[in-house]
Formats: structure tokens, C-alpha cells, sequence
């Protein structure tokens, strides 16, 4: 079971945490894309202007600028909070002039050195990695443009770090969350492997003891062929297994709550009606007194054979636990769904045991019901069988008066 948790735990934690991460890693890469797109779009624009400024670059004289050009604020050109700083070359690819830069940021002489690291790389541009490359270039004819990254450095680091600080708390929300879910998913798998070991202990229980019986009771009659006491006992106890068995049967096949092959449409009201006059004879024998009130024709999908078995579960249980002079009530009723409820007077249900008695092996009385051979599989089987009929079924007492009762929704 501990396995089988882990494997659910890891399994939810890394499927979340894989998709969070994803999310992140998707967001970041577009944030990057965005800002490589916009240096790249800053270099074309560039570009284009000094074409229409018809800006003259690699003469060995100082460049001239037009009356137009020189009416642009160089100094402080920006794209984008990136400072852009423009550098003419001449034919022999030497620094002709620092056209414009912000004065706040770097210096002629620093201009001038970054644009010759950047002519010794020998290449025509390069974006590099936003989130270290401290500039960016583009070396077109004769003319060097230069965009400092530093804002852009900033803000992609500044998101990175965000979106990791963000990720590290949702981690921690997925670890709580994939607990839970973990829990909860175990939970019934856990439940149905605990009443799978309870069940086997109890079977064993109850086998174990006319087994022990019979083995007994065998060893004396070898020694004492003609006691006849022993074969009793021998029978007895076989008698006791035999119906342990038959309910355990009975139990395995009402689980198989999915099998409707033997359903049809029926008369539900006869079937009750049919069962109630079986178990009439026993209840004047011993002095239980009858009251029913079966609506007529009333018809569901059903297995005619289960529910006469559901039936004689009930009425065998309100018998049991009825006094001598006590009574049972029988009413079958169509509201908005079909309502079954069988109502004993006499021994009522410990409070707090009203969902327990539908556990298997469970008996109130454990000297009484061993004695007479029961096993607490009965209410087990009906619930089943209810189950298996798209119904729910409950037991309640009050002063006394204790009523199954069994709805089939419709």
C-alpha cells in the first residue's frame, strides 16, 4: 500500500509540477523572444532613417550632415529605454566619429573602444544572450549602430527571478496539493484493503473454531467408536461451516454489482407481496403481530430473485429481533422514488452502529447470533444487493421501533 501511495504522490506531483514548470519556461521564452524581436525591429528602423536622411558614410573627411539630420536630438536617441549609440567608420573600417549617445551613459573614449572590440570580432551584427550580452550591434556599409542591453539585461533577469521565486511557492502548493490528492485517491483503495484484511481474519475466525470442533470430536471417536455424541458434534459444526460458506458465496456474488444481464421489468409490488406471506406463518408462530401497505403495480428494472433474497434478509432480521407480541410493518410506496421500509418493534440497534451493521461479520450480540448460526453477513448481502439495484439503504432506531429502509431511485 505504501508503494502504491508513493507512485500516486509522485506521479500528481510531477504532472503539475512539469506543467507549472512549462507555463514559466513558455512565459519567459516569450518575454526573451519579445525583446531579441524588438532590438532586431530597432536595427531595421535605424537603418531605414538614415537611408531617407541620406546620411554620407566612408569619406575620409568628416561627414557633413544635412540641414534635416542635424535636427534630431542624437544625443539622446532611445528605443525601447535602450540607449542607442551610432558610429561612422571610414573605408578602412577606422572610427570616422561618434555621431550621438546619451551623455549621462558612456564616454567618447568608451564608445570608441567598444566599437573596436566589436570591429575586431569581425562580424556584421550580433543580438547575443539578453540576459548577459551587455550590447547588441549592427555594422551595415560604413555606419556601426550600437544598443546598450543593460534595461533589457534588467528587466529579463528581474522576470526570471520573479517567475523562480513564484515557481518555488507553487511547488510548495503542489506538494500540499499532491498530498491531499494522494489521500484522497488512496482513500477508498486503502479502505477496501483493510475490510479485505478484516475479512479474512474474520472468515478464518469463524472457520477456525468448527474446525477445531470437528478435529476434536474426530480424535475422541476413534477412541470411543460407540459415543454417538461426537458424530453429533462432527455435524453439527459441518452444518455451521456449510452455511458459513453458502453466505460467503452468496456475499462474493451480490458484490458483482455491475452484472444487470438477469434484469428485467417486474412487478415489484407482487414480489414484495409474495415474501411477505412466506415469513406471515413464522411471525403467528411466534406471536408477531403483521401490518403492510403494498401500492399496487409498481414495476422497476430489476433481478426478481435478488430482491425476494433482499426481502427475506429483512423480514428474517425483524423476526429475530422482535419479542414474542411485538409487531412488523411492511410498506412499499411510489413518491418520487420507490420506498421499501420493514419496521420491527423490540430489539433496537445500538446508537452509533446504524452504518455498522451493514459491515460484514458485524453482530451486535456475539454469544446470541452464534448460537443460532448467524454470521452478520445478511445486512452485508442486502446492502449489496441494493447496490446493485441503483438503490440505498438505511436503518434507524427510535423507542424501540427499528425500519430498514431501502430506496430505489427511479
Amino acid at each position: 500500500m505504501d508503494k502504491l501511495k508513493n507512485k500516486v504522490f509522485w506521479v500528481i506531483f510531477l504532472i503539475l509540477t512539469i506543467f507549472t514548470t512549462s507555463v514559466f519556461v513558455v512565459y519567459n521564452a516569450q518575454q526573451y523572444n519579445g525583446e531579441r524581436l524588438e532590438i532586431v525591429r530597432n536595427f531595421s528602423q535605424i537603418e531605414r532613417m538614415g537611408e531617407r536622411e541620406n546620411l554620407p558614410i566612408g569619406n575620409n573627411e568628416p561627414p557633413q550632415m544635412p540641414e534635416q539630420f542635424e535636427k534630431k536630438d542624437f544625443k539622446n536617441i532611445r528605443y525601447i529605454d535602450n540607449t542607442v549609440y551610432t558610429v561612422l567608420l571610414n573605408d578602412d573600417n577606422s572610427i570616422s566619429e561618434i555621431v550621438n549617445h546619451s551623455s549621462d551613459d558612456k564616454t567618447d573614449e568608451e564608445i570608441e573602444a567598444l566599437a573596436n572590440d566589436i570591429l575586431a570580432e569581425g562580424r556584421e551584427s550580433k543580438v547575443g544572450n539578453l540576459y548577459t550580452c551587455k550590447y547588441s550591434y549592427s555594422v551595415n556599409n560604413s555606419t556601426m549602430v550600437i544598443i546598450d542591453n543593460e534595461n533589457t539585461n534588467s528587466v529579463l533577469l528581474k522576470t526570471l527571478l520573479i517567475s523562480f521565486g513564484i515557481l518555488l511557492l507553487i511547488e510548495l502548493l503542489i506538494l500540499f496539493i499532491s498530498t491531499k490528492l494522494t489521500n484522497w485517491i488512496i482513500k477508498p483503495v486503502q479502505e477496501s484493503f483493510d475490510k479485505q484484511k478484516q475479512f479474512i481474519t474474520d472468515a478464518s475466525h469463524e472457520l477456525k473454531t468448527p474446525l477445531a470442533v470437528i478435529m476434536a470430536s474426530s480424535e475422541a471417536l476413534e477412541s470411543n467408536p460407540d459415543e454417538k455424541k461426537w458424530l453429533e458434534n462432527i455435524k453439527s459444526e459441518s452444518d455451521r461451516m456449510n452455511k458459513l460458506i453458502s453466505d460467503l458465496l452468496e456475499l462474493a456474488k451480490s458484490e458483482s454489482i455491475d452484472d444487470r444481464s438477469e434484469f428485467t421489468l417486474c412487478n415489484l409490488s407482487k414480489t414484495v407481496e409474495k415474501s411477505v406471506l412466506t415469513f406471515e406463518g413464522i411471525m403467528f408462530e411466534k406471536g408477531i403481530a403483521l401490518e403492510d401497505s403494498i401500492e399496487d403495480d409498481i414495476e422497476i428494472e430489476m433481478n426478481e430473485y435478488k430482491i425476494k433474497q433482499l426481502m427475506s434478509i429483512l423480514l428474517d432480521n425483524a423476526i429475530k429481533h422482535s419479542e414474542s407480541g411485538g409487531k412488523i410493518t411492511v410498506n412499499l410506496k411510489k413518491e418520487k422514488d420507490v420506498v421499501l421500509t420493514v419496521s420491527n418493534l423490540g430489539e433496537g440497534i445500538p446508537k452509533g452502529d446504524e452504518e455498522k451493521i451493514f459491515e460484514r461479520f458485524y453482530r451486535a450480540d456475539e454469544s446470541r447470533n452464534r448460537n443460532e448460526n448467524r454470521y452478520g453477513l445478511g445486512l452485508a448481502i442486502a446492502k449489496n444487493i441494493a447496490l446493485s439495484h441503483n438503490a440505498t439503504i438505511t436503518a434507524s432506531s427510535d423507542n424501540g421501533e427499528t425500519t430498514f429502509k431501502t430506496v430505489f431511485k427511479l
